[in-house]
């Protein structure tokens, strides 16, 4: 049976294709009564799932078409970060941000608006600006920033909803060099009290904390090569290359020692070539208002106790606000409390249950990839366009063939 990289979850559906080619695909959906596209697995819970036809999109042409007139990139979906930066960078190009992992794919990080860090940085959806997908009916249909306007917006941020997306268009920036270091020993007073100055201090900031003891073990900062250096009195440098789970090997990270690399060897934390825990792990991630990220530091803290036995690492990073509906920085800048567990889901559910409560106040947005228990209303509440997405929907996919478990849940009245 077919499991997610996690192996927390088995795929229930009933057959597995992986189409070489577009009429392939096209014939696959048109013949299937549901349908849903699978990518690098990374989703620790049933978003993915179906009961009918799931598709692996990683057996298509892994398509990645430079244009440098333009300074965008036409990308298949099934296509990994990793793979994608490495051919900007040769055409000398470059994404604004990445996520802490490279060997994701971009459709899947795209329709689930994954992310990395740093103030003036959006998600990874923000780069897109087309998208070429097959229907239900297994025609196909490209949705672009320029001719599609509003209903764009609805588009990127999918959940799969939408259709199984094939290829994406994303704008690119000219390349550049970033400087990383990692400094330790950040009391959590000191975090709350100035968290703005913290994460402004370089181009993209990661908080780490077991959450152990009221401070945080570990600060990357991800600096532009000819930045100020970052000012953070309130931390030392480490001095050392460090993994942000204490006690793993720092071999898989990206370079910490200050010197200037590109912009893909320096924005991931880990290193494409390895696979940094083999799925042993779960993943929860909360986004809400960063106005509210020193109330909810405060909050976390308070459940240290219930926390830390289950809590592998505890990462915070913020995200810059846009406007595609269904993002979980949607009409607003974000501050994200990202959480590696040990693999025990009877253990952390109900730890997840503790910490959605403390945060509900401040108008929580889990991330659609990972697990949560925060019931469908209040999610649906949390995103001003949910109706126009429901519309969308029922517009783009009458039939429902792209529908599941997850989506009725979060649809339903």
């Amino acid at each position: 049976m077919r499991q997610n990289w996690a192996g927390n979850l088995t795929f229930s559906a009933q057959q597995v294709h992986r189409p070489a080619g577009l009429d392939e695909l096209r014939a696959v959906v048109a013949r299937s009564r549901r349908v849903k596209a699978l990518g690098s697995g990374h989703s620790f819970n049933d978003i993915a799932d179906t009961d009918g036809t799931l598709i692996d999109v990683t057996a298509l042409p892994a398509q990645i078409d430079v244009d440098t007139a333009s300074g965008t990139v036409r990308v298949a979906a099934g296509v990994r970060y990793a793979e994608l930066a490495a051919t900007l960078h040769r055409h000398g190009l470059a994404l604004p941000n990445l996520a802490s992992l490279p060997h994701i794919s971009v459709a899947g990080s795209v329709a689930t608006g994954t992310h990395g860090s740093g103030d003036a940085n959006g998600s990874l959806a923000t780069a897109v600006r087309a998208l070429d997908l097959v229907t239900g009916d297994g025609d196909t249909l490209t949705l672009s920033r320029a001719e599609d306007a509003d209903r764009f917006d609805g588009a990127v941020v999918s959940l799969g909803a939408l259709g199984v997306v094939t290829h994406l268009t994303l704008a690119a920036t000219p390349s550049f060099d970033v400087r990383q270091q990692v400094r330790t020993g950040l009391e959590l007073t000191d975090a709350v009290e100035h968290f703005d100055a913290i994460t402004a201090a370089a181009y993209s900031v990661s908080l780490f904390t077991d959450w152990r003891a009221p401070r945080f073990t570990q600060v990357w900062l991800k600096q532009l090569d000819g930045a100020p250096e970052p000012r953070l009195p309130w931390a030392a440098p480490a001095g050392r290359p460090l993994h942000p789970v204490p006690g793993m090997d720092p071999v898989h990270c990206t370079p910490q020692d200050g010197a200037p690399g590109p912009w893909h060897e320096r924005l991931p934390h880990f290193r494409p070539g390895f696979v940094p825990s083999s799925g042993e792990e779960l993943q929860s991630e909360y986004l809400l208002p960063r106005a509210h990220a020193a109330t909810a530091l405060e909050a976390l803290a308070a459940l240290r106790e219930a926390v830390a036995p289950v809590l592998q690492i505890c990462e915070v990073r913020t995200v810059a606000a846009d406007g595609l509906w269904l993002s979980p920085a949607y009409g607003r800048d974000t501050v994200a409390l990202h959480f590696t567990w040990i693999k025990d889901t009877a253990a952390v559910l109900p730890v997840l249950a503790l910490i959605e409560d403390a945060l509900a106040p401040f108008g929580v947005r889990p991330h659609w990839g990972k697990l949560f228990t925060v019931p469908a209303g209040r999610v649906r509440d949390a995103y001003p366009r949910m109706d126009d997405f429901r519309a969308l929907v029922a517009a783009l996919d009458p039939a429902g063939t792209f529908g599941n478990a997850f989506l009725r849940r979060l649809f339903a009245a």
